[in-house]
């Protein structure tokens, strides 16, 4: 057994018993690597929020220690929290080339990309970050150029997989290095991280290149524009209906800001080929022949604001959506979103479209980009790690791999089912789990980061409204020469409910006039005690509490 002076710790501060906002840390000594730095979107319970992306206070109380950001590829999930976590903390980003390309166009609109160090890696790369060498073996999963990781500690060898599965027919050709990943395992591995999405879904995945045939059938069947929806992501999906169109002789359109953003950059660094003269703007759609014309756009997930959804409520201004038109999903709903999917789906079909939506079984639109049970226990076969920790998935995921992690060897008190946060430290090749560091939420609307006081706010004003109270004070002695006046908004209607009013008016007066007897004429004193009597008794009159703003004004 190596004798090593520091121990080794993993954790996460986002993407276990999550789908979403992957951020990883490991460390050894006074050198931490970061690998990904993801965002997920809010649900409804999280009003006006736009994205959620990791805390990074650990990383922040830390950040002399920070040595890179390291990330496996260029989904949502896995860079989307760039922009608000650089504002942050400036950390070099290693990346993959098309991954670059994408994180540098969503610094660029945050105004960051100056200042921002980016260093291009690939499979075979080896970088020394202090003490951490990070080197890279291929894998494939819904988009091109991505990366596992490998870190070479002192304590061990540490794997992580990224996304993956094992697509031997890409669409890309860039084919998953098996030989090297077994060469890793054969040279010892410590620990695993390995992702857990499918790890419900028993066999393997289907390839990739299945998709094309389908979404070219469709084209040829289709009688009038063909709207298709998928992940802007998903390049390989991207390029196979590129070909479709292609085949049938129609003009592609691009509708949504994210789709026509990696249309051009995946363009424009050689992983799409898009034929010249084959894309035309969104205004020209309508002036069209139908049957020559194909529109690819975002929405695949049923979101109000992309693209289809505005399509289905017939609201985008450019393009319309008629009768004997086909629809394609080219996805499957993320777990949460169903509702938002069959909401866009049944008005679809109230404008008479055709549409094509479901399982991936039943329509062969869609392959999921996630390995299977099979291809998980393969990775595990591959590896042979003495320690397992599976992420990226919810409790019921990270459990079932636990499960093909036995029956492939694993010893199962060698296997840790965690929470973001929870520490796995390693000392002497011995692991425990014993400690851990704040990993929580920052939720963001706009550019900002919301707190929870806010977002508390929001949801009281949600349920139960606004009352405002309004009082006209004398400079001179305090007394009230005005109101109160009370001004409701969602909480009841004020003609309908005048003796509530009234007593909530005499109480006001009275706590005023109470207060300045005992000379206590600070406006926040004032204000607090206010708000206090007349929450008790709308409480107690109604059952709810509004939030409740006392405006204080002296003349």
């Amino acid at each position: 057994m190596r004798k090593t002076e520091n121990q080794l710790s993993v954790f996460s501060l986002g993407g276990i018993n999550e789908i979403g906002k992957n951020m990883y840390v490991v460390q050894y000594g006074d050198d931490i690597i970061v690998i990904d730095c993801g965002s997920k979107f809010p649900d409804e319970t999280l009003l006006g929020i736009d994205l959620i992306v990791p805390d990074i206070t650990y990383l922040l109380e830390n950040s002399d220690k920070v040595r890179a950001l390291i990330i496996t590829h260029g989904h949502e999930d896995h860079i989307g929290g760039i922009p608000y976590i650089r504002r942050q903390l400036n950390m070099p980003i290693y990346a993959t080339r098309l991954t670059l390309g994408l994180i540098e166009s969503k610094l660029r609109e945050a105004g960051l990309l100056a200042d921002t160090k980016f260093i291009e890696i690939d499979s075979d790369s080896s970088i020394e970050l202090g003490q951490i060498t990070s080197t890279f073996f291929k894998t494939n999963h819904s988009i091109p150029d991505c990366l596992g990781v490998v870190f070479h500690t002192p304590e061990g060898t540490v794997v992580h997989t990224g996304d993956f599965k094992f697509d031997l027919t890409p669409v890309n050709n860039q084919y998953p290095d098996i030989h090297k990943m077994a060469e890793i395992g054969k040279n010892g591995i410590l620990l695993l991280l390995s992702e857990s999405t499918n790890a419900e879904r028993p066999g393997y995945t289907p390839s990739e290149s299945l998709v094309g045939k389908h979404i070219e059938d469709a084209f040829h069947k289709a009688k009038q524009k063909v709207f298709i929806a998928t992940f802007a992501s998903n390049v390989h999906r991207l390029q196979q209906v590129i070909d479709a169109a292609q085949a049938t002789n129609r003009k592609l359109a691009l509708l949504g800001r994210s789709m026509v953003n990696v249309v051009r950059i995946a363009s424009e660094l050689g992983y799409l080929t898009v034929p010249d003269g084959m894309l035309v703007e969104a205004g020209e759609v309508n002036r069209m022949v139908p049957d020559r014309i194909a529109i690819l756009c975002t929405g695949s997930q049923g979101e109000p604001m992309a693209a289809l959804s505005r399509l289905s409520r017939s609201n985008y201004r450019q393009v319309e959506i008629m009768r004997g038109d086909t629809v394609i999903l080219s996805s499957s709903p993320i777990p949460g979103n169903e509702r938002n999917v069959s909401r866009t789906v049944d008005n679809l079909f109230s404008l008479g479209a055709e549409v094509i939506y479901g399982s991936s079984s039943s329509t062969g639109m869609h392959v999921s980009g996630h390995g299977s049970q099979e291809e998980l226990k393969l990775m595990l076969t591959l590896m042979k790690p003495k320690y397992f920790i599976p992420i990226h998935g919810e409790f019921r995921m990270l459990h079932q791999h636990r499960i093909l992690a036995e029956g492939v060897g694993v010893d199962p008190a060698n296997i840790y089912i965690l929470n973001n946060g929870d520490v796995v430290d390693i000392k002497n090749e011995v692991a425990t789990q014993s400690r851990k560091e704040y990993a929580g939420n920052t939720l963001v609307d706009g550019l900002g980061d919301v707190g929870n006081i806010v977002l508390r706010d929001r949801k009281q004003l949600a349920e139960d409204g606004i009352l405002i109270v309004v009082l006209l004070l004398s400079k001179s002695d305090g007394k009230i020469l005005s109101g109160p006046d009370i001004i409701s908004r969602g909480f009841v209607y004020v003609r309908e409910s005048e003796d509530l009013m009234d007593q909530a008016n005499i109480l006001a007066t009275e706590t005023i006039n109470r207060l300045q007897k005992e000379n206590v004429n600070q406006w926040n004193v004032l204000k607090t005690n206010v708000k206090e009597v007349l929450g008790k008794l709308f409480y107690e009159k109604t059952g709810r509490r509004p939030v409740i703003l006392t405006i204080l004004t002296e003349i």
